[in-house]
C-alpha cells in the first residue's frame, strides 16, 4: 500500500502569483499542497480598507494602524484557521513578517517541522531578532543575511529565486528594451539614458503607469518621461521578457538577486543584467549580457539588435542553464532541507 503524500501549506503573500509556481513544484515533489495567502485582498471591501489605512499613514501625525509591533491580526487569524484546517505535516511560511506571537508558539506547539523562507533582506521586513528565533528553520536569499544569520547562532540554508517553468507563455515579438518592475531612482536613471542614445525602451508597471486609476494607487500627480504601460500578468511578462530586444535587469539595494534575474533567460529572453556577481548563477557573457556603467548598457543594446547570431545563442544557454539548475522544482528540493 503506498503511503499518502505529506501534506505541506504554504503561508505565503500574494504577491505576483508566486505561490502558484510554489504548488506546482511541491506538487510535482509529490506534496498534497494548500496555501493560505495571507495580504490577499479579494473584495472591494478590503482594498478600499488598505488603501485608507495607507492614507492614514501618510496624514501627519499619523501611521497605520497594524497593532502592537506592526502584527496583522486579521492575517494571524486566518493563518491559524488555514492551519487548523488544513492540519498539514509541514508548513512553509514566506516572508511572514506580520504574524502575531499566537501563530508561532501554535507552529511549536504542534510538533511538526516548518520553516521560513525570506526572497527580500530582512532589513526591509518587520522580522526581529525574536520573531526569526520563533520562525522556525530559516532559508533567505540574501547571502549577506545567511552570514549573518549564521553568525547569530541561526541554522539557514540559502535558496535563491527561480524561474517558475509551470507558466505558459508566448513570445511577444518587440524591439524595445523592456523593465517589468517597481520604479527606482537608478532604474529611471538608466532607462533615460538609453531612451537618450536612440535605444527604444518601454517599463512596464502601476510605478510607471500615467493611467489615472495607477497614479491614484501609487499616491503622485505626474509620471516619468520613460515611455511606460499598465502592470501586466506574469504570464504576458513573460512573453514579453522572451521576445523583447532585451530585457532590463537592475537591481536596488540587493545583494540577493531578483525573480527576474532567472525569469527572462528561462523563457528564453535575452537578459541585460547590472551585477557580474550573477556568475554564481550563470556565465556573464555567455549566458546573460553584464553592464557596468550605462555606455556599457547602450553597447550591449545596439549589439543585441544587430548581431542576432550573437543574442539568440546567449538566449538558448541562459535557457539551457535555467531549466537545468534554476526552477522552482530546484528551489522547492532546496527548501526540503528545512525539515529534513
Amino acid at each position: 500500500m503506498s503511503r499518502p503524500a505529506p501534506r505541506l501549506l504554504l503561508i505565503s503573500p500574494a504577491f505576483h502569483g508566486y505561490w502558484r509556481g510554489l504548488e506546482a513544484a511541491f506538487s510535482s515533489l509529490g506534496y498534497a499542497v494548500q496555501t493560505y495567502r495571507y495580504d490577499e485582498h479579494a473584495t472591494l471591501t478590503a482594498k478600499l480598507r488598505v488603501k485608507a489605512s495607507e492614507l492614514g499613514g501618510r496624514l501627519p501625525g499619523r501611521t497605520q494602524h497594524r497593532g502592537p509591533e506592526g502584527i496583522d491580526e486579521r492575517a494571524t487569524a486566518g493563518a491559524l484557521t488555514a492551519l487548523a484546517q488544513a492540519n498539514p505535516d509541514r508548513v512553509l511560511l514566506i516572508k511572514a513578517d506580520s504574524f502575531g506571537s499566537a501563530l508561532w508558539e501554535r507552529l511549536a506547539a504542534r510538533g511538526r517541522p516548518y520553516g521560513l523562507w525570506l526572497y527580500d533582506e530582512v532589513r526591509r521586513t518587520r522580522h526581529t531578532p525574536q520573531t526569526l528565533t520563533r520562525a522556525g528553520a530559516l532559508a533567505s536569499y540574501s547571502p549577506k543575511d545567511v552570514a549573518d544569520l549564521r553568525a547569530a547562532g541561526h541554522e539557514v540554508t540559502w535558496v535563491p529565486g527561480g524561474f517558475d517553468a509551470s507558466v505558459a507563455a508566448t513570445p511577444r515579438s518587440t524591439p524595445e528594451v523592456v523593465f517589468i518592475g517597481a520604479r527606482y531612482p537608478n532604474r529611471e536613471r538608466l532607462l533615460n539614458h538609453l531612451q537618450a542614445a536612440g535605444i527604444p525602451v518601454r517599463a512596464y508597471g502601476r510605478d510607471w503607469s500615467g493611467h489615472p486609476l495607477d497614479r491614484l494607487r501609487t499616491w503622485r500627480v505626474g509620471s516619468p518621461a520613460v515611455p511606460a504601460a499598465r502592470d501586466i500578468p506574469r504570464a504576458e511578462a513573460y512573453g514579453l521578457m522572451a521576445g523583447a530586444r532585451a530585457s532590463l535587469n537592475v537591481h536596488h539595494d540587493q545583494d540577493g538577486f531578483t525573480m527576474r534575474t532567472f525569469e527572462t533567460p528561462g523563457v528564453g529572453g535575452f537578459q541585460l543584467l547590472d551585477r557580474a556577481d550573477v556568475s554564481a548563477f550563470y556565465e556573464p557573457g555567455t549566458e546573460v549580457a553584464v553592464f557596468s556603467s550605462p555606455e556599457e548598457a547602450v553597447d550591449l543594446a545596439r549589439r543585441a539588435a544587430v548581431d542576432r547570431a550573437w543574442a539568440d545563442r546567449i538566449r538558448a544557454r541562459g535557457q539551457a542553464r535555467t531549466l537545468a539548475e534554476h526552477t522552482f522544482v530546484h528551489r522547492a528540493r532546496a527548501l526540503e532541507s528545512l525539515w529534513a
